[in-house]
């Protein structure tokens, strides 16, 4: 089984000049139950259908299984979804220590002002290089996770 490994930070500054690539995403959710959320989703011109398990207890760490499905299907399967979408811009920053590569969403719609960085790893306790521009760590905190987002989007938050 994919294991998937990653710290999630708050952006408090500007990354996009160091940005190289930039790519729209749109999403939903067939199921966001905590131990199993299955997601669909369209990034960029391709679609892909994603079941993650229940993170670990620091939660930087938990079962990723994903594949590449036609875009008609994504959004046939977007009419099943559960209530809410997510819509946002990826934009890939690459580290300055040269391993890592940092995932940084901005996102639109109800969640508007709130812009989440991601960096995955090999391991919980690998090194990496921490971008000025990077702010309070989230890892694990469910308000942060997609799933959550569309339920209780950042506008209800203020």
């Amino acid at each position: 089984m994919a294991q998937e490994i990653e710290k999630k930070f708050l952006v408090k500054g500007d990354f996009k000049a160091d940005a190289f690539k930039a790519t729209r995403i749109t999403q939903g959710y067939l199921s966001s139950v905590p131990e199993r959320t299955v997601r669909v989703r369209v990034k960029g011109e391709k679609g892909f259908i994603t079941i993650k398990g229940i993170g670990n207890a620091s939660g930087a760490a938990r079962f990723e299984w994903e594949k590449e499905i036609p875009v008609e299907e994504v959004k046939s399967l977007l009419e099943l979804a559960e209530p809410g979408v997510i819509d946002k811009t990826r934009y890939l920053v690459k580290n300055t220590d040269g391993v890592h590569t940092w995932e940084v969403d901005e996102f639109y719609g109800d969640n508007e002002g709130l812009t989440v960085a991601e960096v995955e790893l090999q391991d919980e306790n690998e090194p990496f290089d921490k971008p000025a521009w990077l702010g309070e760590e989230v890892t694990g905190d469910p308000k942060y996770f997609n799933s959550m987002l569309m339920k209780n989007p950042y506008k209800n938050w203020k």
